[in-house]
């Protein structure tokens, strides 16, 4: 009866040991699976071997709330230091996504609406344009359908390597009030970069905060976002990737009128926290702001529509939620599918389009561009 028993027990246990060597083989099967393909990988490689980018930092968060990152490349030119998901950088008109759900949070809590005129937030003296009696709406401007410009006429930088340093909130009230628009209100989209500074100075009237303490009073905060800001501490100095051109390293912008267009950095560790959140893997009280914000509004041609602040691109197979971001020495990319669950961050000092990396990861009908020896102006507007 002992050695029977004795059987029993050697058997159970070694049951018991399949079962866990299973489970342990499964999770390494798991951890080893990719998001982010060697193709991808390779191309990233290429890139930097040409001179189209010096550190490109891509982020891919799944379903379950997992990350994947892939870095390659250095904070600068000729540096020694490499990037990685903290590292540092300008993420240009990303920075309109947080705008516009600022916007929705404060329109659920009754603080102001979409339909509010944009007028009703400004200094009386300041005429804002009109046409056959409607006048532009905060809707509108999230939308890019307000009808103004990509920028104000009387945008003349004295530094342009620095172009939005010395726009001043009187030069913005100087141009709308002077201003004719040239076709009706919400009648086509037209992106707007004066559109969105708009809306963020309104929105810090309205909150009587700068729009870096709103971001992070109405997001940041919330979301545990904490290297995601526009005032660098000595600490995101440090690990700042140094914008680029194909000529070489740019200083960085300040964009103080208009910051609510693109005046913010980020890292790619606090992009996928706020992109987890967007779909909500992560929940937070932002979901229904941020949901707000993914309602398409406007048509933008061939598979593309708006949202407040996101643009929407549906193939018919694949809706993928999405905004870049380019300043002088920058580009960026962010996407998601909420139906999958799947987001992706691209960050790159350099000012040359990497968004194809970003569709690709998230879509893989969509190709990747063949790297090349290839020389970009930096630009003086925000892409």
């Amino acid at each position: 009866m002992r050695k029977k028993t004795n059987r029993t027990a050697r058997y159970i246990t070694l049951v018991y040991i399949c079962i866990l060597l299973l489970q342990f083989f499964s999770v390494a099967c798991v951890s080893k699976e990719t998001n982010i393909s060697d193709e991808v990988k390779q191309s990233i490689e290429e890139r930097i071997k040409n001179g189209e980018a010096v550190g490109v930092v891509v982020g891919f968060i799944n379903a379950q709330g997992q990350r994947e990152y892939f870095s390659s490349g250095t904070l600068k030119k000729d540096g020694e230091k490499p990037v990685d998901e903290n590292s540092v950088y300008e993420i240009g008109s990303m920075s309109k996504a947080f705008t516009c759900i600022a916007l929705a949070d404060m329109v659920l809590k009754g603080e102001l609406s979409l339909d509010d005129p944009a007028e009703m937030y400004l200094p009386e003296t300041v005429k804002m344009p009109s046409r056959n009696g409607v006048k532009i709406t905060l809707e509108h401007l999230a939308a890019h359908n307000s009808a103004l410009p990509r920028m104000p006429f009387n945008f003349r930088p004295k530094n342009p390597d620095n172009p939005y340093a010395d726009y001043s909130v009187e030069n913005m009230y100087a141009f709308l009030s002077a201003y004719r628009l040239q076709r009706d209100i919400g009648e086509k989209y037209e992106y707007s970069n004066l559109g969105m500074g708009l809306l963020g100075h309104v929105l810090c009237l309205k909150a009587g905060m700068d729009y870096e303490q709103l971001i992070a009073e109405r997001i940041c905060h919330i979301l545990g976002m904490k290297d995601t800001m526009i005032t660098l501490t000595p600490d995101m100095e440090e690990r700042l990737a140094r914008g680029h051109n194909p000529a070489g390293e740019v200083p960085n912008w300040d964009i103080l009128t208009l910051a609510g267009a693109g005046a913010l950095r980020s890292t790619a560790n606090d992009m996928l926290t706020f992109l987890g959140a967007n779909m909500g893997i992560e929940r937070s009280p932002l979901l229904p702001a941020m949901e707000m914000a993914h309602e398409p509004r406007v048509d933008a041609g061939k598979y593309m529509s708006v949202g407040l602040g996101w643009h929407i691109r549906d193939n018919g197979k694949t809706q993928i939620i999405w905004h870049n971001g380019g300043t002088g020495g920058y580009r960026s990319f962010c996407g998601f599918i909420k139906d999958k669950k799947s987001g992706v961050i691209v960050l790159s000092n350099m000012n040359i389009s990497a968004d194809d990396i970003g569709f690709h990861l998230l879509d893989n009908s969509y190709e990747l561009k063949k790297s090349e020896k290839t020389i970009e102006l930096k630009p003086e507007i925000l892409e």
